[in-house]
């Protein structure tokens, strides 16, 4: 059975795409069964932190074509419907989400990579946009997902020349934290996660809200959200244990609530 392999490790839930003959290319169902995926680890309240990887010798290299006709007629309502869940579940996902990126990930398989809050990258990974290769145009997010990961330039050079980005010179632009020899990858990942883990859950995911509302607000509106924001959670257990922790001079413990 391919899809997407469920397993946890402590406090973290690891989400693999499981179809490594096609190098977890993208299907209406496996993406189906990621939203679920998502949805399944982020409502066990023991889960405070995510993993994202690939099976075999890739993480995603974009679209199963074979498979794309199962879309339907009107291509954009299957998108919508099939593979919108996803990548939504993913960026608004209750925790910290990280990405391991393991080998190719090439179109629709790099904007996934891109859904999570951090990625990481094997020391043999490759990040590719591919789409005007086949005289298509980005798609799955990635045209507002990657400018404002590496700017409007880079983007725009990697969608147009489909040259292949290296693990290491994406850590250069920003892209990537860290990139690991291949078989330490998901060690790294998962010591990032648990770091995660360990943290102000609540926190942490506010913070991410709030730079996404920061692309489309002015400084003023911006200025008065992160005070709304820091209101409503100022009174959080992990808030008023932060808060005590550094009064006592002593390492918070952290419970995610």
């Amino acid at each position: 059975m391919g899809g997407v392999k469920r397993e946890r490790d402590g406090a973290v839930g690891i989400l693999t795409l499981d179809e490594p003959a096609t190098l977890n290319a993208m299907t209406p169902d496996l993406m189906e069964d990621l939203a679920r995926a998502v949805g399944e680890l982020e409502r066990d309240a023991a889960v405070r932190a995510l993993v994202l990887t690939g099976a075999g010798r890739g993480f995603c290299s974009g679209q199963n074509l074979k498979a794309f006709g199962a879309l339907g007629n009107d291509i954009v309502a299957g998108v919508m419907a099939r593979y919108f869940p996803a990548m939504k579940a993913l960026r608004e996902c209750r925790v910290p989400v990280v990405v391991a990126v393991n080998g190719v990930a090439a179109g629709g398989g790099f904007s996934l990579a891109m859904a999570g809050d951090i990625i990481l990258a094997a020391r043999s990974a490759t990040f590719i946009q591919v789409f005007s290769r086949i005289a298509l145009v980005p798609d799955l997010g990635s045209t507002w997902l990657l400018p404002r990961l590496i700017g409007r330039q880079r983007a725009l050079e990697l969608m147009l020349l489909n040259e292949p980005l290296k693990a290491e010179q994406a850590k250069e632009w920003g892209l990537v934290r860290e990139v690991f020899d291949d078989g330490a990858l998901m060690q790294g990942a998962l010591q990032l996660a648990h770091r995660l883990a360990q943290g102000p859950t609540r926190a942490l995911v506010a913070t991410r809200t709030l730079l996404e509302a920061s692309e489309s607000a002015t400084y003023a509106e911006q200025f008065r959200r992160e005070i709304e924001v820091q209101a409503e959670i100022r009174n959080s257990a992990d808030a008023q244990e932060g808060r005590r922790a550094f009064i006592e001079k002593r390492p918070a413990q952290f419970t995610g609530k």
